[in-house]
């Protein structure tokens, strides 16, 4: 099991997978906007998005969970 981490403080602008599906390396998984800038978060193994602990629009801190890939 993996968590991917928030590497910024920012706002969830598009969320591009959803529970169950299945994710290989490098997928992009989430858009984070923090200061009108767009960054990816990508996926960093194989597996299932087993679990997504945030939704669009929500404001994150830098560390926080946004995926939990199994």
């Amino acid at each position: 099991m993996a968590e991917l981490f928030s590497p910024i403080d920012g706002n969830v602008w598009k969320i591009l997978v959803s529970v169950g599906q299945k994710v290989q390396m490098d997928d992009e998984l989430v858009i984070l906007e923090a200061l009108k800038m767009e960054t990816p978060i990508y996926c960093e193994e194989d597996g299932t998005v087993s679990e997504i602990r945030v939704k669009e629009g929500d404001a994150v801190k830098e560390g926080a969970v946004l995926v939990v890939i199994s």
